[in-house]
């Protein structure tokens, strides 16, 4: 935990829109509240922008000095984890059950001629098929009401089941198949079965498909209503597979994701057991000059793991130096095997993803810290020969692919850290492809003039991403409309290109400055340029998508009309589609993995 200040404003503004849970630490580290989130920026902002008028909250909110998130794929593994957490650490100003109760599941009893499909919470001793965890009660009677709907399989008692003569309630509102009485066969019963538990494991696409042709059958005879029931009963089927959450009893391990931006390191642990997330706990080691983010992972698990066991598996990202080795001192110390895995597919693959994103989201909340940017500005300061830290900078980038749909960005630092509100585009006109002094001249000149006219303030310091020749383009550019920034500086990489070897370009200093690379001065430098050509990118993307497109789903690139229309037909609607997750995507015929992960950052991009 740090020493320093909250400060809820530098720290909201960083946060990621996906969906995830968040935890408030009061200043000696115990967690005062645990809470999910669809969009975690809207959520944890609204706590901080005005008076709740609630005294309880207001009081939890005068102790929070830590908010820590861990990032999911879906709302509904929010939900588990959120409830996995407060159970963990039953914090003071959440609702806690006192019955503590395990998760629900649900049941099929295959050892039967007639399996049954019921809700089960507790010990897994009856033999028979366990699908779960759920992260709610309501979550299985949905899952279980959806399954008789579409397999109408029994749900009572065995003692109710063996004493029937005739068929009850359940077969006249067709939710059964009253097997009880003979109305179907074995066969054609465990047919139904084995199309529930293809569905519930998510390997089942036929009834979706079958679902999909009768809602295409029934638009065509202009019977939208009985269209729009298909696919309302598609969402269903989809929203099911989304809530299983079947690993196995062998799904223990852990997730240990390491990374370095801008001269500080963090390392994300996830800890799965039983196929459940148990949370996140990230830390932040000392790094010396010049360590990679291979060498970070490396020394982290050695150290990590001497004083605890390790599971069967962990999963690692990046690929640690010297794996063969880590593996063999790790299963000496847990007495079995132990796998080092870097490539992983289907759930672990999803974890794996959640887990960096949860790491990109600590290491940015690191880098905004404000005893961090205090550090980071005076060390700026001392290396230009300010007269004071640059309060406010401004950082342009331009990007564009072949010259075409050219964008230019300019993000804004105040304080050291990143204000998103103050981000700008600028869509480049009437310039020659891949003219990017020319592209830098115009967006200069549109920013300096509304400066100028008092709609922007002036910044401390101006910085350019490029070389000398950008920061010549800019000087003419400022010098024509008569705007003066007390400093302006253009970053360009080095010869090998590597972070760290950064050249700082300035107008009345023939050489280049470079700075060590443990520098908070250039950590700053780099996350601003970095920003900036993040937001360039998102910017020129989406310009390029926009001319190209005339839907939604038109704008994804490579997706022809084949691949949309089957989308379409299996989702029932590109808001289902946009809800989606990667594996859900992945289970459509013809969409790959990467045009998975392409179809949901198109839905999710800026996130």
């Amino acid at each position: 935990m740090s020493d320093t200040a909250f400060d809820p404003k530098a720290y909201v503004q960083q946060l990621t829109a996906r969906p995830g849970v968040y935890r408030m630490y009061d200043a000696g580290g115990d967690v005062l509240y645990v809470g999910k989130a669809k969009n975690l920026k809207k959520r944890v902002s609204s706590y901080f922008m005005r008076a709740s008028g609630n005294a309880k909250t207001e009081a939890m909110l005068d102790q929070v000095a830590h908010i820590e998130v861990s990032i999911t794929h879906t709302e509904d593994e929010a939900l588990l984890l959120e409830s996995t957490l407060i159970k963990k650490h039953r914090p003071r100003y959440n609702i806690c059950l006192r019955d503590d109760k395990s998760f629900p599941y649900l049941y099929l009893s295959t050892a039967q001629d007639f399996p049954r499909v019921a809700y089960h919470r507790g010990a897994q001793k009856r033999p028979g098929r366990y699908f779960g965890p759920y992260p709610s009660a309501g979550a299985v009677r949905q899952t279980q009401d959806t399954i008789h709907k579409l397999f109408r399989l029994r749900n009572c008692s065995d003692t109710f089941f063996e004493n029937r003569s005739r068929p009850c309630l359940q077969h006249q509102i067709k939710r059964c198949t009253a097997p009880c009485v003979g109305k179907i066969s074995k066969q054609d019963y465990a047919a139904d079965v084995a199309d529930a538990v293809d569905l519930l494991e998510g390997r089942n696409e036929k009834l979706v498909s079958r679902l999909s042709d009768q809602m295409g059958q029934a638009a065509e005879k202009l019977d939208f209503e009985s269209a729009a029931v298909l696919r309302e009963k598609i969402a269903a089927v989809r929203r099911l597979q989304e809530q299983s959450q079947t690993i196995g009893k062998s799904g223990d391990f852990d997730i240990v994701c390491a990374g370095i931006q801008a001269g500080e390191a963090a390392v994300v642990v996830v800890t799965i057991r039983g196929g459940t997330n148990l949370g996140h706990r990230s830390y932040s080691p000392r790094l010396p000059a010049n360590a990679d983010e291979s060498e970070l992972v490396s020394a982290f698990l050695g150290q990590f793991y001497l004083e605890r066991k390790a599971p069967p598996e962990i999963l690692v990202h990046p690929e640690p130096n010297d794996q063969g080795w880590l593996q063999e001192a790790l299963a000496a110390g847990a007495g079995r095997q132990v796998a080092l895995k870097t490539r992983v597919r289907g759930r672990r693959a999803d974890w794996l993803a959640n887990a960096r994103a949860t790491l990109r989201q600590t290491l940015e909340a690191t880098l905004v810290s404000r005893a961090g940017a205090e550090t980071r500005l005076t060390s700026l300061k001392d290396a230009l020969g300010l007269p004071a830290p640059p309060m406010r900078m401004e950082c342009f980038d331009i990007s564009h692919t072949g010259g075409e749909r050219t964008v230019a960005s300019c993000v804004v630092f105040e304080a050291g850290s990143p204000n998103k509100s103050a981000y700008r585009r600028f869509n480049i006109t009437g310039v020659p492809a891949g003219d990017d002094y020319g592209a830098l001249r115009q967006a200069l000149t549109r920013r300096y003039q509304r400066v100028l006219d008092g709609e922007h303030p002036m910044p401390d310091l101006l910085i350019i991403d490029g070389g000398r020749g950008q920061l010549s383009a800019v000087g003419e550019a400022l010098e024509e409309i008569g705007a003066q920034p007390p400093c302006v500086m253009s970053v360009a990489k080095g010869l090998s290109r590597k972070a760290g070897r950064e050249q700082l370009f300035l107008p009345a200093v023939s050489q280049p400055l470079i700075l060590p690379p443990d520098s908070p001065a250039l950590h700053l430098v780099q996350h601003i340029r970095d920003e900036a050509h993040r937001f360039a990118i998102a910017g020129h993307r989406g310009q390029r998508q926009k001319a190209r497109k005339s839907s939604a789903l038109d704008e994804i690139e490579g997706l022809g009309p084949v691949r949309k229309k089957r989308l379409l037909q299996a989702f029932g609607g590109t808001r289902q589609i946009s809800r989606a997750g990667v594996r859900d995507l992945t289970r459509i015929e013809g969409i790959s993995k990467s045009m998975a992960s392409r179809i949901y950052a198109h839905f999710h991009e800026g996130e």
